[in-house]
């Protein structure tokens, strides 16, 4: 495949979405000059296989010919298969790259096609291959360390077929704290940002963030807990005032909510100074942080059991993904919510909720009220 030179403008996503004023006012967000879609299209879910791939590769052109230009993934998503279907979708369109955001993640050991016979070689192999330390390599499955990331960084370009990610997160780094102590943690997220700092400097990656599952929305006192605060702190330390950690990915969607009701994100002494324990959404948004929301129809669990009184309140959608997506879209200070689509029917299905205008904050939050 030819490689594709550029990454995501604000003149390119800006362009891009001008050509969809037919969708709702509100749909594109403007974040550090990317005009971000608010449905983006993730690529978890899915056998390995070329009716799965060739699925995918036609849901993502209907995905960005619809008004989707944030693109989700992962290098161990599927053994690299969905890295690489985006690639060919991109490939197939040989549209502008500077309207699309691509974004993919490292940390956990990954598989090219499909796991080795035998796992524990393959693992040392590579430990020996980047001179990693084998304690660094936690559980046999994650690992932060700099010569990790850029070999990861490298793979996840040639899969894809770019010259430069335009959002690259840390997996799950709350793994890590399932192994290691608090302190020895901090020291090799400090080295993770420090090398992707690095990377944005080489022109491999634009901006950094965490992609987590539960360790932004755990208690404080939580083995896995990550604190908005430190992480900030951390990317301050290694990078100034200037520096590149930007964007976080969470769970989020109508089963999931604890982004918006659970205040456990202390950021005093951050940007403030007085002490304040907000939850997660707010805290990011006094950082300026670019939220995402993964798992945004919860792998479709929630479907069809939305409580008729939700729907109503909705606003009596078609169908529950929609309503599901629309919940979405309204929250404030969620950019863009992930949801999973690996066929052109289900891009065509949930975009329609693209076309409805956001329901005002304080309608939104009165979703929360005791009825």
């Amino acid at each position: 495949m030819d490689t594709f030179s550029s990454f995501a403008t604000s003149a390119g996503t800006q362009r891009y979405s001008q050509r969809f004023d037919h969708l709702a006012a509100d749909f594109f967000r403007d974040r550090f000059g990317l005009h971000m879609s608010s449905i983006g299209i993730g690529t978890y879910l899915g056998a390995v296989s070329e009716e799965a791939s060739a699925g995918y590769v036609a849901a993502i052109i209907e995905a960005l010919g619809s008004g989707c230009n944030v693109i989700d993934t992962a290098i161990n998503y599927r053994h690299m298969h969905s890295e690489r279907d985006i690639g060919r979708a991109l490939q197939r369109l040989a549209g502008a790259r500077d309207e699309v955001i691509i974004c993919t993640k490292g940390g956990f050991l990954p598989f090219d096609g499909a796991p080795p016979q035998d796992v524990a070689a393959f693992t040392q192999e590579l430990i020996y291959r980047l001179d990693l330390d084998p304690l660094e390599m936690v559980g046999g499955i994650h690992c932060l360390a700099p010569a990790f990331l850029q070999e990861q960084i490298g793979q996840s370009l040639r899969n894809l077929a770019l010259e430069t990610l335009d959002v690259y997160y840390l997996h799950n780094p709350e793994t890590q704290l399932r192994f290691v102590t608090r302190e020895e943690f901090q020291m090799r997220l400090g080295a993770a940002f420090a090398h992707l700092e690095q990377e944005v400097a080489d022109g491999r990656i634009r901006l950094y963030g965490v992609a987590t599952w539960d360790g932004l929305g755990q208690k404080p006192a939580a083995t896995g807990y990550l604190s908005l605060a430190e992480l900030w702190r951390t990317a301050v330390d290694v990078g100034g005032e200037k520096h590149h950690f930007r964007f976080l990915q969470f769970p989020y969607n109508l089963g999931m909510t604890a982004a918006v009701t659970n205040a456990n994100q202390p950021i005093e002494g951050v940007l403030m100074g007085e002490e304040r324990t907000l939850p997660l959404l707010a805290a990011a948004r006094q950082l300026g942080l670019v939220a995402v929301g993964s798992a945004g129809l919860m792998q479709s669990s929630i479907l069809g059991q939305l409580p008729t009184e939700l729907t109503a309140a909705l606003g009596d959608l078609p169908n529950d993904a929609q309503t599901a997506i629309h919940f979405n879209r309204s929250t404030p200070g969620l950019t863009t919510t992930l949801v999973g689509m690996a066929q052109v029917a289900h891009v065509r299905e949930n975009m329609q909720a693209g076309h409805i205008s956001a329901l005002p904050p304080a309608e939104f939050f009165r979703l929360f009220q005791p009825q």
